[in-house]
């Protein structure tokens, strides 16, 4: 049996941030991972993904982008090199290869069963991430056997799916791009879309996500809202890295040839059923990206930045389309994948702590585990906007490391 005052589980953003915070503090620690350094983004991401925060957004505590593209966005082994040099900089206490099967309450802290052998700790920190299974819909059980069915975790590439179509249900982040992607390899795409975030790329002449950093948006916290368990079950933002930082959205990607359909409400004999909704859905998601951009321009006016920035405009209102079809023959359609790009869930199936509500996710306050000494990072609107981002990690980890030192001194005292 081995003992530390505090173990992380997990080696990616959130836990290197959190390890920085705690080697400040001279608070001994260990941070155990499954696979190596930033594991998730090395394995269970598709090919050509990139960042959809730009490459000067990717900021930890002392450590930031310092390359000569930062309005870039990062590709998936930069963003694994990214971390690694972190890691080696603050000279995290990484300990790789090691599976962490069970974690139960002992006294004076939790015991830590791994494929490694047994740690115990006085505190514990979560930064397993958000995403680590896709979340698939009952109604996939009304899919018929010949049709391939994956999740936005197991896709790569368009050339390693079966010949067909395919139909992507989901239309946030990964629905857009993974429709995006495939339409232009020659396949033909069904996209069913849901509720969603639009947002431009670019507005007046910067990033929109520079306009979020710029007007305060990024640092909202979770104790300002009024409903803050919806404000962490929004989809994330349709948006896209390219070299280009083009805006993608429902318009360009229907005229690109991929065919809309509504939210998925039901699968039965190879036809799937979609709802009527999709044009209020639309409409919905372009009054919430205007009423952004009317922030950031009376953000502008106020800080009297006019004539820095070009005039203020509005996008083209989103068009679905007049024959969106309420239901469709998978193979009279030539479907024959489907990818469920309808988010994801946490797996805390090695968590033998009381701490988790109905649906399997982590009760906590800020990041302030519903157990004593336990904290978790890295989940969306944890503390603030950002929290799930590279950006977000170091103010997450700052709160917490600092109510994690305090309770240590309050039991020495």
């Amino acid at each position: 049996m081995r003992f530390v005052t505090t173990i992380i589980i997990g080696a990616g953003q959130s836990g290197l941030a959190m390890s920085r915070h705690l080697t400040d503090r001279s608070i001994d620690h260990l941070i155990l991972e499954r696979g190596e350094i930033a594991n998730s983004w090395r394995t269970e991401r598709w090919d050509s993904l990139r960042l959809l925060t730009p490459n000067w957004q990717s900021r930890l505590p002392g450590y930031t982008y310092d390359g000569d593209d930062p309005d870039g966005f990062m590709t998936m082994p930069e963003v694994v090199r990214f971390l690694q040099r972190y890691a080696e900089l603050t000279h995290a206490p990484v300990v790789t290869g090691t599976l962490v099967t069970q974690v139960r309450n002992v006294v004076d802290g939790y015991e830590v069963t791994t494929s490694q052998g047994t740690w115990r700790c006085r505190t514990l920190v979560i930064a397993s991430g958000a995403c680590n299974v896709g979340a698939i819909p009952s109604l996939s059980a009304g899919l018929p056997p010949e049709v391939t069915t994956l999740t936005s975790l197991q896709y790569r590439r368009p050339n390693s799916l079966p010949d067909g179509g395919v139909m992507i249900v989901g239309a946030s982040a990964t629905g857009i791009q993974l429709a995006r992607e495939i339409q232009a390899s020659g396949r033909d795409v069904v996209l069913s879309v849901g509720e969603h975030v639009r947002m431009p790329r670019t507005y007046r002449g910067r990033d929109i996500l520079w306009w979020m950093d710029a007007i305060g948006a990024m640092d909202v916290q979770y104790s300002e809202l009024e409903d803050i368990e919806r404000a962490r079950r929004l989809p994330s933002l349709q948006l896209v890295g390219t070299p280009e930082r083009v805006t993608v959205d429902l318009n360009n990607l229907r005229k690109s040839g991929i065919q809309l359909v509504g939210r998925l409400v039901g699968l039965r004999d190879a036809k799937a059923q979609f709802s009527g909704s999709l044009a209020n859905h639309c409409a919905l998601a372009d009054l919430k990206m205007n009423r952004l951009l009317a922030s950031i321009d009376a953000w502008v006016n106020a800080h009297g930045l006019t004539e820095q920035f070009p005039a203020s405009h509005r996008y083209e209102p989103t068009d679905a389309g007049s024959d969106t079809k309420l239901s469709l023959d998978l193979h009279d359609s030539g479907i024959r994948t489907v990818i469920w790009a309808t988010g994801y869930r946490p797996d805390y199936s090695w968590l033998d702590v009381p701490v988790l509500d109905r649906k399997g996710r982590i009760r906590h306050d800020g990041g302030v585990v519903a157990a004593p000494g336990m904290y978790v990072l890295g989940l969306p609107f944890m503390r603030k906007r950002k929290s799930s981002f590279i950006d977000g990690a170091g103010d997450d980890a700052a709160h917490l490391a600092a109510h994690l030192s305090h309770r240590l001194a309050r039991a020495a005292a």
